[in-house]
């Protein structure tokens, strides 16, 4: 089968650091090839010499039979090689047309844009997803599924012989995931090379023909995914065994630390439930069942209209995320790029942002140095790959801006910590780092709400399940009784109850 693109011997440095070390690459056309590996191994690196946003140190690159160097973005996308980012390149106050055609707007003979041909061809692309989104509405308006599935209709668009899916299916549904694949099949009938980065390595063998490996910086394997099973290649990504992917540690939980009592805000209706020091309440339910409204709301980021919020037994009046931080409530959003860091800030200014009252002295000078330690100490822990204490947040892989967003919210030293999607984005290594933190967390007394898509891994380090189904609980397990097909259950019971009413 054809080559439709291959590198040989690519390296690439940043700061005298090597990221990515003689790296042979294959795509062919009619095949979907896997990009696997942990975050920090190089896997955007090697997009981004792809798609020009990176110029390779050393190393040859053809494409379609020609050798190439593609000095910027937009060289490789008239050269017909999309690219669909893990972290959504959307401008938030254009529409949606106006997003999928930025940059190529159809013009008349005049220059002038034709605005019913964006609109046309925005609605046929978006079709073609199964989506019913007005090519007239603002992205900002739009949830993250919705925004991810538009970045989608933006590639295809394009109509590219080559496609790079960074994660595309991290924010979407079952419904949209599916839908996803059934557009992926047919490219794949049309001839298109396609490559596909995903950490859940499911998808890998559901929708690959082949499966590429990156270790630091090194590819240590290619070939058929027919050729490779899971643990082989989990021992590919991390260079070691990994004997449990779930690490559960049985503390006995504390007292109260966290009640809600019928709390009311945009998206969660009549909540109510209490949850204890040293336990991990996790919170089911598909997207738009209220489970980030619920963790703003406790936050202080989301108002509520009726009920109360009491910890350790005090009631509390949460109307910032200042007043919940005040409270002892940390909060890792699931948005880490537009809610949770400043791109544009180094890891230092990120990472102490929230907790500097902790450097601060009397006349509220900084302690740099104590700052400096404390922040060291969290890189260490975390295991953060970066260049530098204050590398930009922008620079770091999305697993370690992840950490950093994590970080940020244990500087402040929480009693409770509310984790919304901690692992999205993160490879199968990093993810056992986060559990094995959070049960660190949880052997200190902190209480932790874990919101979660991510089924099996509710189950595999929750001590307790509740189910969220249009913005009202409607179901409650313990450890041992919680299952899938009872969460399940309970989410469809809440649709067919909303639908009634």
């Amino acid at each position: 089968m054809t080559a439709l693109l291959e590198l040989k011997g690519v390296d690439k440095a940043f700061s005298n650091v090597r990221v990515l070390q003689k790296v042979d690459f294959v795509i062919k056309a009619g095949r979907v090839v896997a990009l696997a590996g942990e975050n920090g191994a190089g896997k955007s690196t090697l997009m981004k010499i792809i798609t020009g946003i990176y110029r390779r140190d050393a190393g040859t690159m053809r494409y379609r039979g020609s050798d190439v160097q593609f000095t910027s973005a937009r060289q490789s996308m008239d050269a017909g090689i999309a690219m669909i980012h893990q972290e959504l390149n959307l401008l938030q106050q254009l529409t949606v047309g106006e997003n999928i055609f930025l940059g190529r707007e159809p013009t008349d003979r005049m220059g002038r844009i034709q605005w019913p041909v964006i609109k046309e061809r925005s609605r046929y692309w978006l079709g073609q997803l199964k989506q019913d989104i007005s090519p007239l509405e603002l992205i900002a308006n739009l949830s993250i599924a919705q925004q991810q599935m538009v970045e989608i209709a933006r590639a295809l668009s394009m109509n590219a012989e080559l496609i790079i899916m960074d994660e595309p299916t991290d924010a979407l549904t079952d419904v949209e995931t599916k839908i996803l694949f059934d557009v992926i099949g047919h490219l794949r009938e049309q001839g298109k090379g396609m490559v596909f980065i995903s950490h859940r390595l499911g998808e890998i063998f559901r929708m690959c023909d082949d499966v590429a490996i990156l270790r630091d910086g090194a590819m240590v394997h290619q070939g058929p995914v027919s050729e490779i099973d899971e643990d082989e290649l989990i021992r590919h990504m991390v260079g070691r065994e990994l004997s449990q992917q779930y690490p559960y540690d049985g503390v006995k939980p504390g007292p109260v630390r966290l009640k809600v009592d019928g709390v009311s805000a945009h998206g969660v209706s009549n909540v109510s439930f209490t949850a204890h020091a040293g336990e991990v309440v996790g919170f089911a339910g598909l997207v738009g069942a209220g489970r980030t409204e619920l963790g703003k709301a406790i936050f202080g980021a989301n108002p509520t209209t009726a009920g109360t919020i009491e910890v350790d037994g005090a009631a509390t009046r949460l109307r910032t995320p200042r007043d919940g931080v005040g409270a002892g409530i940390g909060y890792v959003t699931e948005d880490r790029k537009h809610e949770g860091l400043i791109q544009a800030h180094g890891l230092r200014s990120n990472m102490s942002l929230i907790g500097l009252f902790r450097f601060s002295g009397l006349l509220g000078a900084l302690d740099k140095k104590a700052e400096k330690e404390t922040i060291t100490g969290y890189i260490d822990a975390f295991s953060i790959k970066t260049h530098g204490i204050d590398a930009m947040v922008s620079q770091l892989s999305g697993g370690n801006q992840q950490k950093v967003s994590i970080a940020k919210s244990l500087l402040a030293e929480p009693r409770i910590l509310i984790l919304d999607e901690p692992t999205r984005g993160v490879d199968v290594g990093a993810k056992r780092e986060i559990y094995n933190l959070i049960n660190e967390l949880k052997s200190q007394g902190l209480c932790i709400l874990l919101m979660s898509s991510d089924m099996p891994e509710l189950l595999g380090i929750s001590d307790r399940i509740l189910v969220l189904s249009n913005g009202r609980l409607t179901g409650s397990f313990s450890r041992d009784e919680a299952d899938q097909e009872s969460i399940m259950r309970c989410t469809v019971a809440g649709l067919k109850e909303a639908t009634v009413q």
